[in-house]
């Protein structure tokens, strides 16, 4: 499980540190498009388990075809160096849109990187919803 908010800076070179609380030893992740601005981070058995769900829908509908294009067409597999840092691909930082100051946030079952301004400006719009978005929640 992924939780909490970490402020870090985008490298030159285009990497990123995660935080210590999302790594593991020898642990390999896949970065790619995230829903709503950032980008989505996973390690390697939740994306083949997010894929597997994905697969559960007909291939005959559009929208789940298209889905499954967006979240693997641009997809990468990054491995963490010594220090935490893993390599993010320029398509997918101009995607996102980061800039130098980035936020790496828990999202449960994944990892998302958000450009710092984009997110808190997301965030801003989610707040003052917070009640009403909670009661549609049906499970």
């Amino acid at each position: 499980m992924y939780i909490g908010k970490y402020y870090h800076k985008l490298e030159e070179k285009g990497r990123v540190s995660l935080p210590k609380a999302f790594r593991s030893a020898q642990q390999k992740w896949v970065v790619t498009r995230g829903l709503d601005g950032g980008l989505a981070v996973y390690d390697e058995p939740q994306f083949a388990k997010m894929l597997e769900e994905l697969q559960t829908v007909s291939f005959t509908k559009k929208k789940q075809r298209d889905l499954t294009r967006l979240m693997t067409n641009e997809a990468q597999a990054v491995t963490p160096d010594a220090n935490g840092r893993v390599q993010l691909p320029e398509y997918l930082i101009g995607l996102a849109r980061l800039s130098k100051n980035v936020v790496v946030v828990g999202s449960h079952s994944h990892i998302e990187i958000w450009d710092q301004d984009r997110y808190h400006r997301y965030i801003d719009t989610l707040e003052p919803q917070m009640e009403s978005v909670a009661e549609t929640y049906d499970n």
